[in-house]
């Protein structure tokens, strides 16, 4: 079947949108087209075994077993339907039409059944009759010949994919968050696979491919394709898991009318509540996960995860902050991978889209630097790839790909690629939403974006190695320990004089402690009528302290609190000032404490030597708070510095301006 036919068919479902019109909005056209093509579908493909399971029904009718698994064998797919009713026989009987649709569809498999339920069909076909649609909706998909040996499993799936994109387009206000823009998921989908070729053009391989947070199903259907295209007879099992119900009904119907199992798409939270099975392990795992969507709901489940499981579960390496739960759907991904045997055989490759924030975010000793610290002295993180802002359709920002594997071939080993595709891109004709770039695929006249990239990812070590290469610039490698770093605190003196002043005095009487002495009024008096007010030391600011105290008939106070909140009140900070001490050691000043990323390896005492002591030779670093920390400063390795332009370049233009605007002006006042 060739694509025109594809979108004939495609065309004829989503002209039910004409009737629509008026009683429907254009965002909601697919919560009716979508469940009537997917109900047409298992109907046409149900229609050869309808005799023996109706037969089967009668068997098993008064028998007191569980006849699924008969049921399902006499339909001879993963799903059945057990009325005698169809589409054209409902359309027959005007009076009884709702309620016949609503018995028909009551009476498929529960499979079947929850997915038409997720759309909530039963609402959408009561709102059709009350609007009289019903009949005429029914009509058009009664029409619409979606048998197998017409439209096979593989097309079916391209008419359904063309049914979900016009969906999205009509409410791509909201599409970004359940649906990615297709050359995305091309471009990914070949990252994630290609390096896999030769192993993927074995006969009768299996590989199996899992998206945890798969909305329409987009990116499994993409990698379906990408297997099937390299080698036909190569089996693919696809898995997911999504929260929308309305997404999961698109995607589980999608694997229905291609004939996969839609078993294997589970609902629900992907933290909380897994859906595979504990310890299932994947092939290929890919994910366009929310961007900074928050995970306070599953917060006590995570935590209790990571505190009580550890290592032993999926969040052991650390936690993100509570506002963005991207790296904990990376993290859940990474525990699914498949395990490398001693032969180098098995293992799995990841590719997930991030904003740029889980490349940075978080200091040294974060959850989210040491997740990040996790992954790189685990030498899985295989490259990082820039792209092209305002790709998706609700958000403008930049995002990247992360490409991840624990099977690294021998040129990636110890190492990360970083690529900028940055510049690849065009211009749509037609905004969606916030997506107003595209990447060209090569067809139809438009540049091969995807194909560019992927080739330059393939030959990324090479090109990097290549100063003399045209896209040298473009691509850079560095070994994994270049993103860590050491988290230094640089500590100086505190330095001091002390002098009692107005305003020394004033901090010295709003001193809870001074406050609760008893003699406190008289220390105040005893200090105002001192003739010198100032010394270099404490020793000498205590003894004349005290003389004063003394000479006015009070006494000293005794105790550390006391003699602290004094300190605090009338020392005054002064770099030639005299060095505090605790128990024999220069005490830190809080207020001049610094704090300095050294890279990983590098001896913090001769950085320290190098850097600091030239401007600060007093300076110390307290190795007690020295922290580790990993980020990727993907922007500051690729930076180019534009200088500004001339001035006189500048000056010219600004006078070219002056003359129009004058010009402009004399014609007014003419």
């Amino acid at each position: 079947m060739n694509s025109s036919k594809h979108t004939e068919l495609a065309n004829h479902a989503w002209s039910v949108a004409d009737l629509l019109r008026g009683d429907y909005k254009q965002s909601d056209y697919g919560k009716v087209i979508l469940p009537f093509t997917v109900l047409r579908r298992l109907e046409c493909v149900l229609e050869p075994t309808r005799q023996k399971v109706a037969e089967t029904v009668a068997k098993y009718k008064d028998q007191e077993i569980d006849a699924d698994h008969f049921l399902r064998r006499a339909s001879g797919h993963s799903f059945y339907n057990k009325s005698a009713l169809t589409l054209k026989t409902i359309a027959g009987d005007p009076h009884g039409m709702a309620a016949n649709l609503q018995l028909y569809v009551g009476s498929f498999s529960d499979n079947a059944r929850e997915v038409l339920e997720q759309y909530e069909f039963a609402q959408q076909v009561k709102r059709l009759d009350n609007a009289d649609l019903l009949y005429k909706v029914i009509g058009k998909f009664t029409d619409l010949d979606l048998r197998p040996e017409v439209v096979p499993n593989h097309n079916m799936g391209y008419i359904f994919e063309e049914l979900i994109r016009r969906f999205a387009e009509q409410s791509n206000e909201t599409a970004g968050e359940h649906f990615t823009p297709r050359e995305v998921i091309k471009l990914m989908v070949n990252l994630l696979i290609a390096p896999d070729g030769d192993a993927l053009s074995v006969p009768g391989v299996v590989r199996t491919v899992m998206d945890p947070a798969c909305g329409t199903g987009g990116m499994l259907s993409a990698a379906e394709d990408h297997i099937t295209a390299h080698n036909p007879d190569a089996t693919v099992e696809v898995y997911g898991q999504e929260l929308n119900p309305e997404s999961w009904a698109i995607c589980r119907s999608d694997l229905m009318i291609k004939g996969q199992d839609p078993e294997n798409i589970a609902f629900g939270n992907s933290f909380s509540n897994p859906g595979q099975e504990k310890g299932a392990k994947f092939d290929y795992l890919l994910a366009n996960p929310p961007f900074g969507v928050e995970w306070k709901k599953v917060r006590s489940e995570v935590e209790y995860e990571h505190e009580n499981l550890g290592d032993a579960g999926r969040f052991g390496a650390g936690l993100p902050r509570i506002n963005d739960g991207s790296l904990l759907f990376l993290q859940h991904m990474i525990s699914m991978m498949k395990p490398v045997d001693v032969n180098g055989k098995g293992g799995s490759r990841i590719a997930i889209v991030f904003n740029g924030s889980p490349l940075f975010t978080g200091a040294a000793g974060s959850g989210e630097s040491e997740i990040r610290r996790w992954i790189l002295e685990n030498d899985w993180l295989e490259a990082i790839v820039a792209l092209p802002d305002q790709l998706f359709y609700n958000t403008g920002i930049s995002t990247y790909f992360w490409i991840l594997t624990n099977r690294k071939d021998d040129q990636h080993k110890g190492k990360v690629v970083l690529l900028d595709a940055r510049d690849q891109w065009q211009k749509m004709r037609k905004s969606l939403g916030d997506k107003r770039k595209m990447l060209g695929d090569g067809e139809g006249g438009t540049p091969d974006h995807i194909g560019d990239i992927t080739r330059l990812y393939g030959d990324a070590v090479s090109v990097a190695a290549n100063a003399d290469h045209p896209l040298h610039g473009k691509v850079k490698v560095f070994d994994n320990s270049a993103f860590g770093y050491q988290r230094i605190t640089v500590e100086r003196p505190l330095k001091l004089r002390f002098e009692v002043t107005e305003e020394t005095l004033a901090a010295l009487e709003a001193s809870k402690v001074i406050q609760k002495l008893p003699n406190a009024s008289m220390l105040f008096d005893a200090f105002e009528s001192m003739d010198v007010r100032s010394w270099a030391t404490k020793s000498e600011a205590w003894v004349a302290l005290k003389d004063a105290a003394v000479a006015a008939g009070t006494t000293w106070p005794t105790g550390a609190p006391f003699n602290k909140a004094l300190r605090d009140a009338i020392g005054v900070r002064d770099p030639e000032g005299e060095v505090q001490k605790i128990k024999g050691q220069a005490e830190p000043d809080g207020e001049l404490r610094d704090y300095e990323n050294v890279p990983l390896g590098e001896d913090i005492e001769e950085y320290l030597k190098r850097e600091v002591h030239p401007h600060v030779p007093d300076a110390w670093i307290d190795h007690g708070k020295t922290k580790m920390g990993y980020e990727i400063p993907f922007t500051r390795h690729f930076y180019v510095y534009e200088p500004p332009r001339p001035l006189a370049e500048i000056d010219a233009e600004l006078k070219m301006l002056e003359s129009e605007i004058q010009a402009l002006l004399n014609e007014v006042v003419k």
